[in-house]
């Protein structure tokens, strides 16, 4: 008897589960041609302001938050503390020593911290303030609509280059409009690059394997098509 050859099933990329289309020139273009422009934050500890202080940081967010335009999300971000590369350098230290007991010591420091960091569950924390452009306002969907889309395969945009300097540049201003806005509540903020934006969608999606895989070069993460 004739064995009935199956064709095998082709693994589908999870990219196409995403809304995001490509990133480039430090932007996140979405599927529906919009795009993202995320500001890293530093934080203050507003507990240690004095009362006079805390007031003035309040009033300045409330005026920041009635300024706006536009949407605006605030991100935070918990991942536990990563000391690999601490606890590489103190190996590198321990080895080079000649001294025998300096060298038991230093051993005894890599396991002592290694253990506060586990034992402690020490996490760090990152700030986000994604700032939004979308060119193309679409009508406001259904309930039925928006369950529908929800297994429709968006079509991936690509922007032309024209269309994409100009929108660049209208991101670009209300990315300083914010800056300057949280520079005056005494809040500093770095723009992400290209390569910061894909580590850092990376690590978002994947927070267990970025941990142990990083999302390497440039040139080796596919970040569009």
């Amino acid at each position: 008897m004739k064995k009935n050859k199956l064709a095998k099933p082709t693994a589908a990329s999870s990219q196409k589960y995403l809304d995001i289309a490509e990133i480039r020139d430090n932007v996140v273009v979405m599927k529906d041609s919009s795009l993202r422009a995320v500001l890293l934050v530093s934080s203050i500890n507003f507990s240690l302001k004095s009362e006079e202080e805390q007031d003035a940081i309040i009033s300045a967010y409330a005026s920041f938050l009635n300024s706006l335009e536009f949407p605006v999300q605030i991100i935070i971000q918990s991942r536990p503390i990563n000391i690999d590369n601490y606890l590489a350098y103190l190996s590198g230290i321990k080895n080079e020593q000649t001294n025998e007991l300096l060298k038991m010591q230093t051993a005894e420091y890599i396991d002592y911290i290694s253990e506060l960091v586990k034992m402690g569950e020490i996490m760090t924390k990152r700030f986000y303030v994604v700032i939004t452009y979308n060119p193309m306002a679409p009508s406001k969907k259904g309930f039925f609509d928006q369950f529908l889309s929800v297994f429709k395969l968006s079509t991936q945009i690509k922007l032309n280059q024209e269309k994409f300097e100009k929108f660049k540049e209208e991101i670009s201003t209300r990315a300083n409009l914010v800056a300057g806005a949280l520079g005056s509540m005494g809040v500093n903020s770095n723009p992400l690059d290209t390569q910061s934006l894909v580590e850092l969608y990376y690590g978002s999606y994947n927070p267990q394997i970025s941990e142990e895989q990083k999302a390497g070069e440039l040139d080796k993460v596919q970040v569009g098509e």
